[in-house]
C-alpha cells in the first residue's frame, strides 16, 4: 500500500484482510446526525438502497449503538476485541475470531438466539434481532463492501478507520 503524503492510505482490495483495523469514534467531532446508523442499517439490507431499505424492506438492525448524554454524542461498534468475552459465551460457537483478520465475527446460521453474547458483551454493542431470525446482530466492519459504510458516511469524519499503526485509512 502506498502512503501519500497527507498521511493517509487508500486500503487494497474488497478481499484484503482487516487485520489490526480499528474504526475510532472521534467525539468532540461527533454531532448526533445518527448517518452512520442509516448507512449501517442500508448496508446490511436486501437492496443496500436508503430508501427501499427504510419503506419496502423489513428494516434490518445496525450494528452501531448511539449514545447521547446532553451536549456529547457518539456511536459506538463492536470493538473486535483481543480477548471477546462473546466468543467464550457463545454456546454454539456462532461467535468466533477470524484468526487471519482479527475480527470477530458472527455466524447467523449457527445462533441459537440464546442472547449470552449480548449480556458478555462490556460495550453493550451487540444486538438482538428480533425482527429477523431472533439472532444476534453485530459490527462486521462491512466486510462485504471493503470499507465500513458509517466510516465512509460520516459527514464530519467522528467515525475513522485506522490500521495497527493507528495511522488513518480512507476509501
Amino acid at each position: 500500500m502506498v502512503k501519500p503524503p497527507d498521511g493517509t492510505r487508500t486500503p487494497p482490495s474488497k478481499a484484503a484482510p482487516f487485520k489490526g483495523r480499528r474504526i475510532v469514534i472521534r467525539e468532540e467531532y461527533c454531532m448526533g446526525c445518527h448517518v452512520c446508523e442509516v448507512h449501517c442499517i442500508t448496508q446490511h439490507s436486501k437492496s443496500r438502497k436508503i430508501i427501499k431499505a427504510y419503506k419496502s424492506e423489513k428494516r434490518g438492525v445496525s450494528g452501531i449503538v448511539f449514545e447521547e448524554r446532553g451536549p456529547a454524542s457518539l456511536a459506538v461498534q463492536c470493538r473486535h476485541c483481543s480477548e471477546p468475552l462473546c466468543v467464550e459465551a457463545c454456546i454454539t460457537g456462532a461467535m468466533k475470531r477470524d484468526k487471519e483478520t482479527g475480527r470477530v465475527i458472527h455466524d447467523k446460521d449457527k445462533c441459537a438466539g440464546c442472547w449470552m453474547c449480548v449480556m458478555t458483551c462490556p460495550y453493550g454493542v451487540i444486538k438482538p434481532d428480533l425482527a429477523g431470525k431472533k439472532v444476534a446482530f453485530k459490527c462486521d466492519l462491512c466486510v462485504e463492501q471493503g470499507f465500513p459504510a458509517c466510516v465512509e458516511h460520516c459527514p464530519n469524519e467522528a467515525i475513522i478507520l485506522v490500521d495497527s499503526t493507528g495511522t488513518r485509512i480512507r476509501r
